[in-house]
């Protein structure tokens, strides 16, 4: 028996407990994992807090990194004792977008990571980066392959590009470090002074206070010498949407992730005929998609930002943290 935390229906913060459950032994195609680590997204706020509640009891969370302790006979990618990371989409192995919604997410349409022990498909997870601490591979599952895939996969940045983050999320950090571990230019916003001097120190090139400068599109645009942005990391949703068409560049990309501002804006649409960009919208990505970032992280010296850690039992003051949008980078789970 191992620990688990369950959500129950109706969700909130109230209906989540810790129990014990049994952690069957492999099938053919399965491995067993012992869990150390999971990190908090919008999305598990979402579930555990009962914005998005589960209709049955659920173990909430979709970031799992750990260690391999068993494995199916068929399984030859996995050793035990492997540092493995989970993938958001199960079943999204490669190639283009095949999932509509939550139905499959670990943590949402079945049961996620925030337990000691899991056996699932060995395609359910990756390897982890080398020489990352478990804390740190949790991060990558939904946060670091979401911005990944918005630079990477549905844009292809270079050293010549310049791209624009917002604000301090998880998301919004690692596009920071992606940007300029291809040698990007970056022109990074917040409405923290504080905030913003942390991200200089990460490599943005550009600081925008967005609270003391709400045309920061514009300032954005003359930044970049009247050219625009050819790349927008587009978080905040409903009340960023208008500044980032306002700084990108004509025939560039903003990649659409947030709904952090609310779930539905009005779209002027001649701004998006007379600069010809993309608006792509991302949720995170498939297990090819992971394979190639932490491919590439093993081959740079980048690390995740950490903030805090808090233990299994603690979940509900992880999240309770995660509302008071102190926070500057990722918040994990240790156990």
């Amino acid at each position: 028996m191992t620990r688990a935390m369950v959500i129950t229906p109706p969700g909130g913060f109230e209906n989540i407990r810790l129990t014990e459950i049994e952690t069957p032994a492999p099938g053919p195609d399965e491995i067993r994992v012992r869990l150390h680590a999971s990190s908090l997204n919008y999305h598990d706020y979402a579930v555990v807090s009962g914005m998005w509640a589960p209709t049955e009891p659920r173990i909430p969370m979709a970031d799992g990194a750990g260690e391999v302790i068993e494995t199916g006979s068929n399984v030859t990618e996995f050793r035990i004792g492997d540092r493995a990371v989970s993938t958001f989409f199960p079943t999204w192995l490669a190639g283009r977008p095949e999932v509509i919604g939550f139905s499959t997410v670990p943590g949402d349409g079945v049961d996620g990571y925030a337990r000691e022990e899991v056996t699932a498909k060995a395609t359910s997870f990756t390897h982890a980066p080398k020489n990352w601490s478990h804390a740190e591979a949790a991060t990558l599952t939904t946060a670091g392959l979401t911005a990944w895939r918005s630079l990477f996969v549905d844009d292809r940045i270079t050293p010549a590009s310049t791209v624009l983050v917002q604000g301090t999320g998880g998301v919004s950090i690692f596009a920071l470090q992606f940007a300029k571990m291809a040698g990007a230019t970056v022109i990074a916003t917040s409405s923290s002074d504080e905030k913003l001097q942390r991200l200089r120190e990460l490599g943005a090139d550009h600081l925008i206070n967005y609270r003391s400068n709400p045309e920061w599109g514009r300032t954005a645009w003359d930044i970049t010498g009247g050219r625009g942005v050819d790349h927008v990391v587009e978080v905040g949703g409903a009340t960023s949407l208008a500044q980032s068409m306002e700084a990108v560049r004509v025939g560039g990309h903003i990649a659409t992730i947030g709904i952090l501002s609310g779930v539905s804006a009005s779209l002027e649409l001649v701004p998006m005929l007379l600069k010809q960009f993309r608006l792509q919208g991302v949720l995170v990505g498939s297990r090819e998609n992971q394979i190639d970032m932490i491919r590439a992280l093993d081959a740079h010296a980048m690390r995740p930002v950490l903030d805090r850690s808090f233990g299994l039992e603690d979940i509900v003051a992880a999240f309770r943290y995660q509302e008071t949008n102190r926070h500057f980078g990722k918040i994990c789970l240790e156990f």
